[in-house]
């Protein structure tokens, strides 16, 4: 009932981890699985290694987090070498970062030997030089995408900001250059400030915002890139519960990412959110997950 395809992906439900959350190591990863993830995708790797910005780096809010972690990564070679020779029974999708369009394709390259999929993070809000600063100009996430493409046959997804006054334009360029799907959205950039200090809280002073606050807004970007995109829109942003899971199936995300949630909530909330909507469909008359993507759009 909960089985879908994606790309040439068979997934037992459309549930994803998300990057950078409990995603550090191969059995991390196969934890997820077990708890009930669908698919997982791992932290954002770089060309280099990074250390990530001091700390506090997370703060902890009513409605979700803020967070500047900076990009902590051990680098391509020793990413590789940990998870060389693994082998997993569910799609592990890499996501990677870089400065240029040149640093994408080098990565993608390097890693596709144990990626089943790349994630392109091009919307990190708080990396300075990398993401956001790429991933808000169209002509830029075409240039990422083609150099990407042009030397994998993985599929490519390309993680979209919401920081921009169009989202949907980011999306037709990624389409445009045969990315295999967006995923949608990344933090929103966001602070939060120590009203006895007097200053912000993060070391980074600027972090992104995600959990159950920017659903909304993270709803409403993945209802306009449906309606505007041939190819998949895969949902993110504050994804905690089934009933959150149905608004996004119905918006027409084809597969779902959940991340603060976990952090949140534990890995039980793959479980949780995979029942919900399971006892959804039956009640609704629906005999697969299929048939409420997109129910939405044209209403």
């Amino acid at each position: 009932m909960l089985e879908i395809e994606i790309f040439d992906f068979k997934m037992e439900n459309p549930l994803i981890l998300a990057s950078g959350v409990v995603d550090m190591t191969p059995e991390l990863l196969r934890r997820a699985h077990r708890e009930g993830a669908g698919a997982v995708v791992t932290k954002s790797i770089g060309k280099e290694p990074r250390k990530g910005y001091d700390n506090p780096t997370v703060v902890e809010l009513p409605y979700g987090l803020i967070n500047a972690m900076g990009l902590p990564n051990p680098g391509w070679e020793a990413f590789l070498e940990e998870f060389r020779g693994e082998e997993f029974d569910f799609p592990i999708i890499v996501s990677i970062f870089g400065g240029t369009p040149e640093e994408f394709a080098f990565l993608a390259e390097k890693l596709q030997e144990i990626a089943d999929a790349f994630e392109l993070n091009l919307s990190c809000p708080h990396a300075r030089g990398y993401g956001m600063e790429i991933g808000q100009d169209p002509n830029n996430v075409y240039k990422v995408v083609k150099a990407v493409k042009d030397v994998t046959e993985k599929p490519v997804i390309a993680k979209l900001t919401p920081n921009t006054s169009d989202i949907t334009k980011l999306g037709l360029a990624a389409e445009k250059a045969e990315a295999d799907a967006v995923s949608a959205i990344n933090t929103l950039k966001a602070i939060a400030i120590d009203i006895y200090a007097k200053r912000p809280i993060l070391s980074n002073k600027v972090g992104g915002y995600s959990g159950p606050g920017v659903k909304p807004v993270a709803l409403r970007a993945v209802y306009d890139l449906a309606k505007a995109l041939d190819i998949p829109v895969i949902g993110i942003g504050g994804i905690t519960t089934w009933q959150d899971a149905v608004e996004f199936l119905l918006a027409g995300a084809s597969a779902l990412q959940i991340g603060t949630a976990v952090y949140l909530k534990g890995f039980s909330v793959f479980r949780e959110i995979a029942h919900g909507l399971e006892e959804y469909l039956k009640k609704e008359g629906f005999t697969s997950i299929k048939e409420i993507i997109g129910l939405a759009l044209n209403v």
